[in-house]
């Protein structure tokens, strides 16, 4: 998003410059209002931001407008040089100063998380880790608000000014060659950007929204619309009583979109043209024509917006919007509480136009070059270095530190990390770090095999293909065991894989998010992701004929005793049996929705619990007879009836509800107990 204060300049229709227009900066002003206020009292999203994308693009083509008509050099590199030295100083300063406070303030557990989007918010791609930690299902717990999501639109922003300045210089070579007009070329250039990128972002946001709302390529064509108002605005002939009409329409809509629509869950596909269109009415109701008087009253939104207490507002436009997420996420967090109070509201908005009044005159205006002017490259290089080194300055120790303390203690501590094998070890003096760290890469967090499947246990079907995996030995072991399901199949390989080294056991892995084998009610949203998936995994592992599946059969229920033997067990167990494949089904884990257990361990406040809050009283998966070969780890997890958040300086669960790989691995015993011979030396 851009509220950058010093691109404040009009399009202009000539090769010198136009009318500053203050109508603009009003309208940015209302934009951050409305921003502030929805995320402040509302909990929702208001459209401001698209409004500054679409308008960040105007004020940009105009200016390269005016040098390709005046057939001056782009100058792409110093022109992203210096916008970029204009951008940053405040944007650092906010970073580095928000990163510290969450140093101090938030929970060891979001420290990994704050250290990868600290430098993805630097370095301009923070819209793409959310992007990918919104699908990504390990990512989740992790991906709640940050106090530095809201760097997503300046990373947008920053990756389009690349974009559009690679475009202008196409279009440079397109005017010489063609020897049509700058607008007209450029006109074509940004219809093709617009209409192709309308098009993917209505069928990205129908079918990945999650990933849609950060995805530059999805948000093209706001920027395309500011562009494309930015060359027709000169040649617009409104009458006055219509612009007027029109202006107010479009202040309206502005205002009451995020009322009407669910921007949040709908943007940026067709429903995000209502801020754009409602901004561009604005804009249009603003603009004089060539030959009108200019003493004539205007009877648009642009007398209003105009006026000194918006512009006031304006002015600090973009320092409010790099402020005020951080100051109410840090308030929320202090307090404990998910929504802020009028009062509290009134606090975090009085406290955030203090801190951005404070960013623009100590370091917005300092450092901002005269307008129209870009300023020596060395020069905006030496800024944007010191940008850079702020942030580092703050990152680094933090993040080194953090990481080589942790491995140092766990080096010297490495004998006590003995999980279920330990016991409670919750209320010992906490200088023994647990595992994993909140630092931890997922390879020490999540069961993994050795690669992907190749061969026989490769399969044709990408799905199946994505989610197989297989140890080294697979192929040529005497006896192969396939795990198949969702991430609680996973978790548990953990302990499979242990037991499988030892008995001399191949192991392929089956494994889709969210997808066990229970059936789902058709047309719902899993049954369009698993079923298909279900279908096939299926399919291959009766075609690779191993000796047994490992798999999931009951669902346990958050905070609650309802747990089930899983819809459509009986069908899958009899496919496995009928195929004489030996079914090794597995007791799902007590799970929650509310405690995040892992910050419970880490913070060394535990929150153990009674097993019989959490599931049935006798193991669903007993009804399924002899079929199986029952495995339940719950006396492990939850000795003597209490279920545990620590053992053995281990952390039982990484979130709500799956348990940590170093855990898991130290339930390989408890496994091998269950299996008794199976296919051991003497069972041979």
């Amino acid at each position: 998003m851009t509220i950058d204060t010093t691109t404040r300049r009009s399009l202009k229709t000539s090769e010198t410059r136009g009318a500053y227009r203050r109508d603009i900066d009003g309208l940015r002003a209302v934009a951050i209002l409305l921003v502030v206020i929805y995320h402040v009292w509302i909990g929702r999203v208001s459209g401001g931001v698209d409004i500054f994308l679409m308008i960040s693009a105007f004020f940009l083509t105009g200016s390269f407008l005016r040098r390709m008509q005046a057939d001056r050099p782009i100058e792409a590199g110093r022109f992203l040089i210096s916008r970029f030295r204009r951008l940053m100083p405040a944007a650092a300063v906010v970073l580095a100063a928000t990163l510290g406070v969450c140093w101090v303030m938030m929970p060891e557990t979001m420290w990994p998380q704050l250290w990868k989007e600290g430098w993805a918010s630097l370095g301009y791609v923070q819209n793409w880790v959310l992007a990918f930690d919104g699908v990504d299902y390990y990512a989740h717990d992790a991906a709640l608000a940050s106090p530095l999501q809201h760097f997503w639109s300046l990373s947008v922003q920053g990756q389009v000014f690349v974009l559009w300045a690679l475009l202008f210089l196409l279009g440079a070579l397109l005017v010489r060659w063609t020897r049509w007009s700058p607008a007209t070329v450029m006109s074509v250039l940004f219809g093709v950007v617009f209409a192709g990128s309308l098009a993917f972002s209505v069928y990205e946001t129908e079918t990945v929204q999650t990933f849609a709302y950060f995805d530059t390529s999805a948000r093209l064509w706001e920027f395309a619309a500011g562009s494309l108002l930015a060359i027709a605005l000169p040649h617009l002939r409104v009458p006055r009583v219509l612009r007027a009409v029109l202006g107010w329409l479009g202040l309206i809509g502005i205002v009451v979109c995020g009322m009407v629509i669910d921007v949040q869950g709908g943007f940026p596909g067709y429903l995000a043209l209502w801020p754009i269109v409602s901004a561009a009415l604005v804009i249009v109701a603003g603009t004089r024509p060539r030959g009108e008087h200019p003493e004539l009253r205007s009877f648009g939104p642009d007398r209003l917006l105009a006026t000194r207490p918006v512009l006031a507002l304006g002015r600090d436009a973009y320092a409010l919007y790099l402020v005020h997420w951080p100051v109410l996420i840090l308030w929320l967090t202090w307090r404990d509480e998910t929504r802020t109070s009028i009062p509290g509201g009134l606090l975090v908005i009085v406290v955030s136009l203090v801190l951005a009044r404070l960013v623009t005159l100590f370091v917005e205006r300092p450092l901002r070059l005269p307008a129209g002017e870009r300023g020596t490259v060395l020069r905006n290089l030496g800024v944007i270095g010191l940008c850079i080194a702020l942030v580092a300055a703050v990152l680094l120790p933090w993040q080194i530190g953090t990481n080589v303390r942790n491995a140092e203690l766990q080096r010297q501590y490495a004998k006590t990390y003995t999980g279920a094998m330990g016991g409670d070890t919750a209320k010992e003096d906490g200088q023994i770090p647990l595992v994993p760290a909140p630092g931890a890469g997922d390879r020490e967090r999540w069961s993994r095999l050795d690669g992907s499947c190749t061969g026989r246990f490769a399969s044709k079907v990408a799905t199946v293909q994505e989610s197989c995996s297989q140890t080294e030995n697979a192929a040529n072991a005497e006896h192969l065991v396939v795990v198949i399901g969702d991430s609680h199949a996973n978790q548990f390989s953990g302990a499979l894989r242990p037991v499988a080294d030892e008995r001399g056991w191949g192991v392929v892995m089956l494994m889709r998010p969210w997808c066990s084998l229970e059936s789902h009610e058709e047309g719902t949203e899993l049954a369009d992701y698993c079923d298909a998936w279900q279908r096939e995994a299926v399919k291959k592992v009766l075609s690779l004929k191993p000796d047994a599946v490992f798999t999931i059969v009951t669902a346990a229920s958050p905070d609650s005793a309802d747990e089930r033997l899983i819809d459509g067990a009986e069908e899958t167990v009899d496919a496995f049996t009928s195929a004489g494949i030996k079914v090794f089904g597995v007791r799902d884990n007590p799970r929650s929705a509310v405690s995040n257990y892992y910050e419970c361990a880490i913070s060394h406040e535990p929150c153990d619990f009674p097993v019989e809050n959490a599931l049935a009283a006798d193991n669903p998966a007993l009804a399924l007879g002899d079929r199986i070969t029952p495995i339940d780890f719950t006396p492990w997890i939850c000795p003597n009836g209490l279920c545990l958040t620590e053992m053995g300086h281990v952390a039982v669960y990484l979130d709500t509800n799956h348990l940590s790989f170093p855990f898991v691995k130290s339930l390989a015993p408890a496994l091998s107990r269950q299996l008794g011979d199976y296919l051991t030396a003497s069972h041979r």
